[in-house]
């Protein structure tokens, strides 16, 4: 009898198992099946990077569209909008009705970044394409606050984020909207190492160091009002935003820097008048890049990532092109290349408002979030000049830790 009842329990134990182990795997199945893949057809590299992504993460879901290949032009990385209506945003839409499961769309190399002459974005009519379909249903819904903006000389168009600072995991059925992510870099290479350090981090126990750089010469406020919201309604309904400060971002950094310490993390925190870089083993990344005055593009250059590493910079037009290019402001593709595995960067000005809190990023992703639901989290617009970069279903701290 006692040797039938060890039997039995091992049995059960291992039936236990399992079922755990299964749930785990159909917890994958559905978080995968969550994700649609859209790959440009003219675009061979964006065609290698969409298999070779869906391959290793087991996604279905796929559009084939046929636009300018950006992975061969900077001129190709701009879209007029009806060409995208009609290559793009049609059959997605079509495949959206049908899919209902669907919360996250990945973007891939060669599929243009910003848009012209569409009804929203910087000018009033040039958004990203991510931060577009970012926002695709907000027009129709009832819960949606559109801002029209008009500060230090930059006009536009925007979306109130729904879910800006959420506290509850996304979906589209309850916030609307979609979590766009995008695969892109200087090389294949690069891009296809997005995805082998977000799974690689999700095997191991991530383990780095969070460095958050304040700007020269702006001081730090109170900590406590951090997170800072700037949206504003009127009587009539009617949205409004109010400015970030370089003070405000300043502050917002030092509050994750805390928040993380608190939790744990090794965390430090830059508030000397220099530019801090050549940091190796890095989990976690802020600064003003270029826009620092003490900027060191070699420092900044020298900067290296564990797997699941992600990064903000403050930086006006750090997304502006993933090619290799000269001059200009610090660009995020450069930190895709040094190993980074998400990060958000902007195609073209975006103002210190629409720059994601590092203190709600961290918090999010550290606490087992993905990728995508963190940036998003952290960003308090949509439809404006935003692109995440990396693999958005990647969960670097699945318990929290």
């Amino acid at each position: 009898m006692k040797f039938k009842f060890s039997f039995f329990f091992l049995s059960l134990n291992a039936i236990i198992g399992f079922l755990f182990l299964s749930s785990l795997a159909n917890a994958e199945i559905k978080l995968t099946d969550r994700v649609l893949v859209i790959q440009n057809q003219n675009s061979p590299i964006s065609v290698e990077i969409a298999t070779d992504y869906m391959k290793k993460r087991h996604v279905r879901n796929v559009i084939m569209v046929q636009c300018p290949d950006s992975a061969i032009s900077a001129a190709n990385e701009t879209m007029k909008f009806a060409l995208f209506q009609q290559t793009i945003e049609k059959p997605l839409q079509e495949y959206l009705s049908i899919h209902k499961n669907i919360d996250f769309i990945v973007l891939t190399k060669g599929i243009p970044l910003r848009l012209t002459d569409a009804p929203i974005g910087l000018g009033g009519n040039r958004p990203s394409l991510d931060s577009y379909l970012a926002c695709l249903d907000y027009a129709a819904r009832k819960d949606t606050i559109k801002i029209p903006i008009n500060r230090a000389g930059i006009k536009g168009i925007l979306w109130h984020n729904r879910f800006w600072n959420a506290s509850v995991p996304f979906s589209h059925a309850r916030f609307g909207g979609y979590l766009v992510t995008r695969l892109d870099g200087y090389t294949i290479a690069d891009v296809k190492g997005l995805v082998v350090h977000a799974i690689a981090a999700e095997k191991t126990h991530l383990r780095g160091l969070f460095l958050l750089d304040t700007h020269s010469g702006n001081d730090v406020g109170d900590l406590t009002a951090v997170p800072r919201s700037v949206l504003r309604v009127d009587g009539s309904g009617k949205g409004s935003i109010r400015g970030i400060t370089y003070k405000d971002y300043n502050t917002d950094q030092a509050a994750a820097c805390v928040a993380l310490a608190k939790r744990g993390f090794e965390a430090i925190i830059n508030e000397k008048d220099s530019f801090v870089g050549s940091y190796k083993s890095l989990a976690g990344y802020s600064s003003w890049g270029s826009n620092d005055p003490k900027y060191d593009v070699k420092t900044y250059d020298n900067l290296r990532f564990v797997p699941g590493a992600i990064s903000e910079t403050a930086v006006s037009t750090s997304a502006r092109t993933f090619l290799p290019t000269n001059g200009g402001q610090s660009l995020i593709a450069d930190l895709v290349h040094n190993g980074i595995t998400g990060i958000k960067g902007y195609c073209d000005e975006p103002l210190l408002t629409a720059v994601a809190s590092p203190y709600i990023l961290f918090d999010r992703y550290t606490r087992g979030w993905t990728l995508a639901e963190s940036f998003y989290a952290a960003s308090r617009v949509v439809g404006w000049e935003d692109i995440v970069i990396g693999d958005p279903i990647c969960r670097a701290y699945r318990n929290g830790k």
